[in-house]
């Protein structure tokens, strides 16, 4: 996703973040939400690291959106949520084991 300007950095994310998200709103319980994603995130990343990830790799990531819900983001190198990917996919087809 590539192209002039900075629109492609929220494409398919509008309710992730918009033009505001960089914003703390007043009255707002952002630290709420962030403590219920750190909570999700933690248990991701415990779980990425009993599939032997590394976190360096691949983490979970806590954060909030503009209106202080929790929101888990990914992030990764392309080839660790490659691989990650492929794991997702072997279980929803059933196989259950990795390559």
């Amino acid at each position: 996703m590539t192209g002039s300007g900075e629109s492609w950095l929220s494409d398919g994310l509008d309710d992730v973040a918009g033009d505001d998200c960089g914003l703390w709103v007043p009255g707002v319980d952002y630290v709420s939400g962030w403590r219920t994603a750190r909570e999700a995130a933690d248990r991701l990343n415990r779980a990425l690291l009993g599939a032997s990830f590394e976190l360096s790799a691949v983490r979970a990531v806590a954060s909030t959106d503009r209106d202080g819900r929790g929101v888990v983001r990914l992030a990764g190198r392309p080839e660790a949520v490659e691989l990650l990917a492929g794991l997702l996919e072997q279980l929803a087809d059933g196989s259950g084991s990795a390559s």
